[in-house]
């Protein structure tokens, strides 16, 4: 049995924290593949245009051949949805053990996701501490902890452990803060994905 991890979001823009998670993930675990999954129709956020965030992760990624990007969600009008992505990724990949990688802002809405009692039990999840606000790994592994709780008070089980990973102060709303602020990006994302949004004019307003 393969063993494949997911990697979900936004990606608005995809940039070094992101790829520092999806690496450790591959070590840290016995994970062959990465598949990186950019959300088409984010439920609660608006993006940018869904093929420069596809354009730009596949330039952030194109240098590792254990990331894969995964385009399962182009034929997917509806909002997207983990359970609908990892339903029709298993279609793809049968005979596989998965997991999820998920930062810990995200971890913590998972008692409210949707159709969340088959999807936790359809993966392990991997779960990247904060790379902002300081929290240390004992921290990080208390909030788990506390969702872990809330979710086996639904009746819930779930599987789950911290990627250790070296923090790194950068997120995707700082990066598009600094360019709004006509500030430098260089060296917080891949050199190539700095260059697609100065040549595409991305997040200027």
């Amino acid at each position: 049995m393969q063993q494949l991890a997911i990697f979900g979001g936004t990606f608005d823009p995809v940039h070094w924290g992101h790829l520092l998670i999806a690496e450790t993930a591959l070590h840290q675990v016995p994970v062959e593949q990465i598949i990186w999954v950019p959300s088409l129709n984010p439920p609660h956020k608006q993006a940018v245009a869904f093929k420069h965030r596809l354009e730009m992760l596949k330039l952030a990624t194109k240098d590792n051949p254990a990331f894969t990007v995964s385009l399962i969600e182009v034929n997917t009008p509806e909002t997207s949805y983990a359970i609908n992505t990892l339903i029709n990724l298993a279609a793809d990949y049968p005979n596989t053990h998965w997991y999820w990688i998920v930062g810990l802002d995200t971890f913590q809405t998972l008692p409210r996701w949707h159709r969340r009692h088959e999807l936790t039990q359809m993966c392990d999840w991997l779960i990247a501490p904060r790379l902002l606000g300081g929290e240390n790994i004992a921290q990080s592994e208390l909030i788990c902890k506390q969702v872990e709780h809330e979710l086996r008070n639904q009746s819930i089980s779930i599987h789950w452990q911290l990627l250790h990973i070296p923090l790194v102060g950068v997120s995707s709303s700082l990066i598009r803060q600094l360019i709004r602020a006509r500030q430098s990006i260089r060296y917080l994302v891949a050199e190539p994905v700095r260059l697609y949004i100065a040549a595409h004019n991305l997040y200027t307003k």
